[in-house]
């Protein structure tokens, strides 16, 4: 009986039975760019819903004793001079959110006193036309026009800062053939997210900008295990052509791509089906960064350091 040889070959071992992603990164690339440019157009024209963190206002968190609909909520606020007040429901069964706009004075004093009457008229208000128990004021809080327009802003420089030291990471850990994949994977993600909460119309607040800077960590992580085990497949398979390395190397760690993903997704389904109240956008804008990440870790960071090799490799020749 003859004994099986042990034929191995790195070559076709780079190749036997593994999924072509890129193959199919000329379709995925599309897909992204469609993405990413509805998303940037639903930002610019729609804009968002932003909590009062950014816009300013007042906001309070109220839940009643009884059944009551949204309808008698926005009577209430009509009756106490405030048509423009939003009702909506909030969190468990007769909980809604009421949000005031910003009172304006000509001073940061004045406008600080016409808030706090604004919160004492409401609260009493409250207390003696609806239905509510001692403690149906759950939450109160109030934000001036101008520290709502600094932490808009230092939100956005958060962001920012954090891309360019990404971009230097990337490049000092790895090579900066690498470093413009995993940014511009990191602005697809949170570009994708953020149209999606436009279109929904969902609010934007310190807490989906704290949502957005996880995202970035966790697509960041995603992208990383890939370029690590790219960059150890080029010690391994040398001499073959990058394309076929970087297509075995997202090939080897899928498993533990899609491992991560699903137990990071059922964490994130939990808060969301379970915590409530602010807790549930959230969980919705990890869930989206969660599909959206593990999607760009695979066909936009990776295709992208094969077309800056493709790049240096021309500039080099020419």
């Amino acid at each position: 009986m003859s004994k099986a040889k042990n034929n191995s070959n790195p070559e076709k071992d780079a190749e036997r039975g593994k999924i072509d992603f890129i193959g199919q990164s000329g379709l995925m690339a599309g897909i992204s760019v469609v993405a990413v440019l509805i998303s940037l157009g639903l930002i610019f024209t729609k804009g968002f819903v932003y909590g009062i963190d950014f816009s300013g206002g007042t906001e309070v968190q109220v839940q009643f004793s009884e059944e009551v609909d949204v309808a008698k909520v926005r009577a209430f606020t009509d009756s106490l001079g405030y048509d423009n007040a939003m009702v909506q429901s909030f969190g468990e069964e007769n909980e809604f959110l009421i949000r005031f706009e910003s009172a304006s004075g000509k001073t940061e004093e004045e406008t600080n006193k016409l808030n706090n009457e604004t919160i004492q008229k409401v609260t009493e208000g409250l207390k003696a036309q609806m239905p509510m128990n001692a403690d149906g004021i759950r939450r109160v809080d109030s934000v001036g026009p101008q520290i709502g327009d600094e932490l808009k802003r230092n939100g956005l420089l958060a962001v920012f800062y954090c891309l360019i030291m990404i971009l230097i990471y990337v490049g000092l850990r790895f090579d900066y053939k690498y470093a413009p994949g995993a940014v511009l994977c990191l602005f697809h993600d949170a570009i994708i997210v953020l149209g999606i909460f436009s279109l929904i119309e969902h609010e934007v607040n310190v807490t989906i900008l704290a949502a957005i800077l996880t995202i970035i960590g966790y697509s960041l992580n995603d992208t990383i295990v890939n370029f690590d085990r790219i960059r150890e497949n080029e010690e391994v398979f040398k001499g073959k052509p990058l394309e076929v390395i970087i297509n075995r190397s997202i090939n080897d760690v899928l498993s533990r791509t899609i491992l991560t993903s699903v137990t990071t997704m059922l964490a994130v389904l939990s808060l969301y089906f379970l915590a409530g109240g602010v807790i549930t956008d959230f969980a919705l804008a990890l869930g989206i960064g969660v599909f959206v990440g593990t999607y760009s870790s695979i066909y936009v960071a990776s295709p992208i350091v094969l077309l800056v090799q493709k790049y240096i490799d021309k500039s080099q020749a020419a």
